[in-house]
């Protein structure tokens, strides 16, 4: 599938926090900042320049869109990507790293276009606090598990069982193939959108962005055993708030704020 770049010029910090989460908002899901400015990514068939026109005419930015091909992405990823050292907790290497481990925990990713190898500062957040969540012996949910990462991180705490759900296909295959290359034997991936099934988890783990969140925050808490834990992340400085709002207005009590660069993780416990 061919992928819609977006480059806005001359954006200062403050901008760069709000425009991202504006974009987010209509189905931008990468980001890249430069020194000159912004470049935000999206699938050529979810972009509509009617949305993005508005977000650039009320920050006063010029933006250019290139239309970039179908490509090996792959290659491209093996030729550049470089192991993720979690001082003291966690490396995350590819097959054709060779390299001494020395963290307690390491897993092996192929991402094959899927998010979480790591790199991303959501995905250091999420492996970060999970250091701080009592995962033993609990079942947890992975909601947009991406290349299931995270879902092996928990199973390597020691969680009973984990559920790893993403809509998307290239997730639930690439997930499939980590879990297997990691030896993973707790671990269920499933495609599709989180339901209402009756189902209720120690600990939810939910890396994907406000939009998402917000849509599903009743359904979160309704999975979310009483005295359970949900970590959320995919999140801007900006959207606390609003998220904090909808979280606790649906039963949750914040917790915790952590923050790397532009990014942000929230935790919050049901009662």
């Amino acid at each position: 599938m061919a992928h819609i770049s977006i480059k806005f010029e001359e954006t200062d910090t403050k901008t760069t926090e709000l425009v991202m989460a504006k974009l987010i908002e209509i189905g931008f899901d990468g980001f890249e900042e430069t020194n000159d400015g912004l470049i935000a990514y999206i699938d050529e068939a979810e972009y509509k320049d009617a949305e993005v026109e508005p977000i650039a005419k009320k920050y006063r930015l010029k933006y250019d869109a290139t239309t970039i091909a179908p490509q090996n992405w792959n290659a491209q990823w093996e030729e550049n990507f470089q192991p993720v050292v979690i001082e003291g907790f966690c490396t995350v290497r590819a097959h054709f790293h060779t390299l001494e481990t020395k963290t307690p925990h390491e897993i092996l990713i192929t991402p094959k276009m899927s998010f979480g190898t790591g790199h991303h500062a959501t995905t250091q957040l999420m492996m970060m606090q999970m250091r701080n969540v009592d995962i033993k012996n609990k079942k947890v949910l992975d909601l947009g598990t991406g290349t299931g990462i995270l879902a092996i991180m928990a199973e390597q705490l020691g969680a009973a069982s984990v559920v790893a759900i993403d809509t998307d296909e290239w997730s639930y295959e690439n997930a499939k193939e980590n879990i297997e290359q990691n030896h993973c034997k707790s671990i269920v991936v499933r495609q599709g959108i989180l339901e209402e099934d009756g189902v209720q988890y120690d600990v939810v783990l939910a890396n994907i962005n406000r939009h998402i969140l917000l849509e599903n925050m009743e359904l979160l808490y309704k999975h979310t055993i009483p005295g359970g834990t949900i970590v959320m992340s995919g999140l801007l400085h900006a959207d606390q708030d609003i998220i904090v709002e909808s979280a606790t207005g649906r039963g949750f009590v914040f917790h915790v704020a952590e923050k790397l660069g532009d990014w942000l993780l929230l935790v919050f416990n049901r009662l």
